[in-house]
């Protein structure tokens, strides 16, 4: 372990006078070294992907019912058990939610590795251990919308936003949250969901990794001793982030929504810290955004038991630079198409999400806007200019399945003008990884520029096809790379 001998001295030493002194002096940052090292000792193995269940996680928190006190809160709609996991004998409370939105599972996966390092012992965290102990109670959601979660979708078995019922309570799932919040009456709230991959650092291309927000508890936005203990920790927190993500870590929108719990809870007391997990280039799975959370969390946790969060202001908060939602997949800049008989420079932006399926999901791409895109980002940019725009053609021969189609066949149907293939024996919305669109034989090819359209065409130059746009993905036809590409049968 990477805590030093003089930390964890330092802190054995405060905590022999009595908890209140060790709170008052014991403010020492935790480096980066030491978060990182506990997260890799800590890490809860048996979660590997973003897509887990409610039942994956039941033995999960069972694990934990010795050190901690696990209490059923209720219900969801369809009768799927919510529980919290209670920790700590301190007089500052602190309450942490997550999953609200049931598609949002970054923070669920830090807080089981959390918890972990909350039981541990014997490892060279006791110090520290014992000191969040001694000042904190402890209250964790994991996961608040089961229904949603099953489903791996943002709204629960009522299609309700969960995030939106925080006054009529119609869901089962927001009267839990509210009684848990009004019963334990915490004095800080971690508000815990994950935001889209395109929000970036506004008028950046750097992906807003992180973004957070102390919720406005009124239309004025105004600022009480409650906002400002959470906007002060968020600084705290953000000082951190900048280590692990320079640039990368952005404020989210205060306005003031009357309908949801964030901004509610503000309202009620607590002070409330939203963190919203965004994206990270090359973690699909958002694993390195997971341990980002854990070592924030558990940092913030430190700030509060010390009150630490009281050396930062509220100016080092809006310091922080506000959202953005400019970045694409990808873009074609000055690529020609033909209307009328006459070619026009266009760019095109364009972004792939995600639909559920049995086989876990796939991509669907879509042009999401035309035209001078250059106030947008892109995760791949390519330069267009003096490439025009060909439609695809669909091959003539049948395939009996996926699995006769190589690699190497579809590269050779590309260079030749071949946009699709029919399979007879395949089955709808099965995923697979072609770079080509796969038809069932009684499906038609879609090839489209425009708005809204399925962005699936070839670029030439002097009529030699050298790029192949395949449900949003860029094929280099002369220099082909290996990428992940979750297409499905159409």
């Amino acid at each position: 372990m990477k805590i030093t001998v003089r930390f964890t001295l330092f802190l054995v030493s405060i905590l022999s006078f009595s908890p209140d002194l060790a709170a008052q002096i014991a403010y020492s940052k935790i480096t980066v070294e030491q978060l990182e090292s506990a997260y890799e000792a800590f890490k809860e193995p048996a979660i590997t992907h973003r897509r887990f269940k409610h039942a994956d996680i039941q033995p999960l928190i069972q694990k934990h019912s010795v050190a901690f006190q696990i209490e059923k809160l209720g219900e969801s709609v369809a009768g799927k058990s919510i529980s919290s996991m209670n920790w700590g004998d301190g007089k500052t409370k602190v309450m942490l939610w997550s999953q609200m939105h049931g598609n949002e599972s970054t923070a669920t996966m830090a807080l089981f590795d959390l918890f972990n390092f909350l039981e541990g012992k014997d490892d060279g965290y006791e110090a520290l251990r014992e000191l969040l102990k001694n000042q904190l109670s402890l209250k964790f959601i994991p996961m608040l919308n089961p229904d949603g979660a099953d489903a791996f979708k943002r709204r629960n078995n009522l299609d309700i936003d969960l995030n939106r019922d925080a006054i009529s309570q119609i869901s089962p799932e927001a009267v839990i949250l509210k009684k848990a919040r009004d019963d334990f009456e915490p004095e800080f709230g971690f508000n815990l969901h994950d935001q889209q991959i395109y929000y970036n650092v506004v008028n950046t291309p750097k992906q807003a990794t992180i973004s957070l927000l102390a919720p406005a508890y009124n239309y004025k936005t105004e600022i009480n001793d409650v906002r400002g203990r959470a906007m002060q920790t968020i600084a705290g927190m953000n000082e951190l982030l900048q280590e692990l993500i320079p640039g990368q870590v952005g404020k989210y929108d205060d306005a003031f929504e009357p309908r949801a719990f964030g901004d509610n809870i503000q309202k009620w007391g607590t002070s409330t810290i939203l963190i919203e997990s965004g994206g990270y280039l090359g973690d699909p799975e958002k694993q390195e955004i997971r341990k980002i959370n854990f070592m924030i969390i558990l940092n913030a946790l430190h700030q509060i038991a010390t009150q630490g969060y009281e050396q930062y202001t509220t100016d080092q908060y809006f310091a922080i630079p506000d959202n953005g939602f400019q970045l694409m997949d990808l873009i074609i800049n000055e690529m020609q198409v033909k209307v009328d008989g006459t070619w026009y420079p266009v760019d095109l932006a364009i972004r792939r999400r995600e639909t559920e399926n049995a086989e876990g999901y796939f991509m669907s791409g879509s042009v999401e806007d035309l035209g001078d895109m250059q106030v947008f980002f892109g995760f791949e940019t390519l330069d267009a200019t003096g490439l025009h725009y060909i439609e695809g053609k669909v091959y003539p021969e049948s395939f009996e399945s996926i699995a006769e189609i190589s690699g190497e066949k579809v590269l050779e149907l590309l260079r030749k003008g071949f946009m699709a293939v029919k399979v007879k024996n395949a089955e709808a919305r099965q995923v697979h990884d072609l770079p080509i669109l796969v038809l069932k034989t009684t499906e038609k090819f879609s090839s489209g520029w425009m708005t809204g359209s399925s962005p699936n065409f070839f670029l030439s130059k002097e009529g030699v096809l050298k790029y192949a746009v395949v449900n949003g993905y860029l094929i280099d036809l002369e220099n082909p790379k290996k990428q992940e590409i979750r297409n499905r049968v159409f």
